[in-house]
């Protein structure tokens, strides 16, 4: 065979954009109140081109063409604008999002997309080596709500942020945050893990019946109060490496969540939910908007709870 006689494929590989898990926050932080997300480096997605598409890549090249036609169409020339010509070039030579990150999970799937797009199309790009001002953040916070939005009616941009910096967040306020350091692991008994629900969850129906709550002056009541109350004490705790005090606050965290966004907790799911909280073995809580995908978990004893949960699909994130 001569060197002619192969397929040349355009080799075009992105830097790699991970998935990324809310430890605290979720639904509090529509309602401005703390949270704190971390990058999860199990899984991550890349831009990537081919000229033989198979059913899946050629899935996600016309959702990129989806999504090139809505950032075309943005009206916010101001905040952020894209070269779109070889955006569509790449897309016209077969770019696809090639991405390990299960959709419907809660761990950013369409953030590392909004990410990667954003890291190689936008003109005037904040990069991570700057000095990250909290302006700095903000803006790009705004920027990949704006593009994140597509995938989701509202977005708060933080996915896409803490995918793009691949840093822990922390959350203070809508317009406060700040890239955190987090204790590193240590070889503890304790962890932080991930419950495989193995149900896809969307996000937009749990967050219309958040807002539908939202009307119930009881619900904002507790939200204002007791969610909050505990979500800032979790992240004060985790941040200082208190474990002891923090499985105390998870586990307020865990009843709040179960006597008030029982519909996002998937049905099968609510007597280990409770089991948790009764036996003090574990605690489990949601992992962004519920629904389905992963449920987190807090324990001080992983190795007993791997064997109380046996039936159950874990993931380690972290181990305390």
């Amino acid at each position: 065979m001569g060197q002619n006689d192969y397929p040349i494929i355009k080799h075009m590989k992105g830097p790699l954009f991970y998935a990324k898990i809310l430890l605290f926050g979720e639904y509090g932080i529509i309602k401005d109140s703390k949270g704190l997300a971390i990058p999860y480096n199990t899984y991550q997605g890349a831009l990537k081109k081919s000229e033989d598409l198979s059913e899946v890549t050629q899935k996600s090249n016309l959702n990129l063409n989806r999504f090139y036609n809505y950032l075309a169409n943005l009206e916010n020339q101001d905040l952020v604008t894209f070269r779109l010509d070889e955006f569509k070039k790449d897309i016209e030579e077969g770019m696809y999002f090639d991405s390990s990150i299960p959709q419907g999970y809660g761990v950013g799937s369409s953030g590392a997309l909004v990410a990667s797009i954003y890291d190689k199309y936008a003109d005037d790009k904040i990069t991570v080596l700057e000095n990250l001002t909290r302006d700095k953040l903000i803006k790009l916070k705004e920027i990949f709500s704006l593009m994140e939005s597509f995938f989701h009616g509202k977005s708060s941009g933080l996915d896409p942020l803490n995918s793009y910096l691949s840093l822990p967040i922390l959350i203070n306020s809508k317009d406060n945050l700040e890239a955190t350091g987090i204790p590193s692991q240590k070889k503890g008994r304790g962890a932080v893990f991930l419950l495989d629900s193995e149900i896809v969850g969307e996000t937009e129906p749990m967050i219309n019946i958040f807002m539908n709550k939202m009307k119930n002056e009881g619900f904002r009541k507790m939200l204002n109060e007791d969610f909050a109350k505990y979500t800032d004490a979790c992240i004060d705790d985790f941040l200082q490496g208190n474990v002891k005090s923090l499985l105390g606050n998870v586990k307020q965290l865990s009843k709040v969540a179960f006597d008030n966004f029982k519909p996002m907790i998937p049905q099968p799911f609510h007597t280990i939910w409770q089991n948790g909280i009764d036996s003090n073995d574990y605690y489990l809580k949601l992992c962004g908007s519920g629904g389905g995908g992963y449920i987190l978990g807090f324990t001080k004893d992983f190795k007993k709870t791997k064997n109380i949960l046996k039936d159950y699909k874990l993931e380690l994130v972290y181990r305390f």
